[in-house]
């Protein structure tokens, strides 16, 4: 059974940082294109960027130059390096397979706040 849980999350000021986690279980995800979505209160959920699986990276507009996605394939792991952080970036926070996404996870609630 596939499962996603990210953690990290929590309540930082503008311009912190947060380190975000994702395990994914259940099967080899060495080969999948892993990405992080969020989503604001009231919003749909958006895509954040990805990383694919020789580590080439891709990210929204709204994050490039902030948020760095990297992986650990040998431990089933992608993180989110979120720097420079706005209140903008208050989300729930999630990651998951690009192209055929898996069950969501419960996510990982990031507030931006000062």
């Amino acid at each position: 059974q596939v499962r996603l849980v990210e953690s990290g999350g929590g309540l930082v000021q503008p311009g912190g940082s947060l380190r975000l986690s994702c395990v994914a279980s259940g099967r080899d995800f060495s080969a999948d294109t892993m990405a992080w979505y969020r989503q604001a209160p009231g919003k749909q959920r958006e895509w954040v960027g990805f990383i694919n699986s020789i580590g080439a990276t891709n990210y929204a507009d709204s994050v490039k130059g902030r948020f760095t996605i990297s992986r650990d394939s040998a431990k089933n792991t992608v993180s989110l390096q979120m720097n420079s952080l706005k209140p903008d970036d208050t989300a729930v926070y999630y990651c998951n397979t690009h192209f055929i996404p898996q069950p969501w996870g419960q996510g990982t609630q990031v507030t931006v706040t000062s």
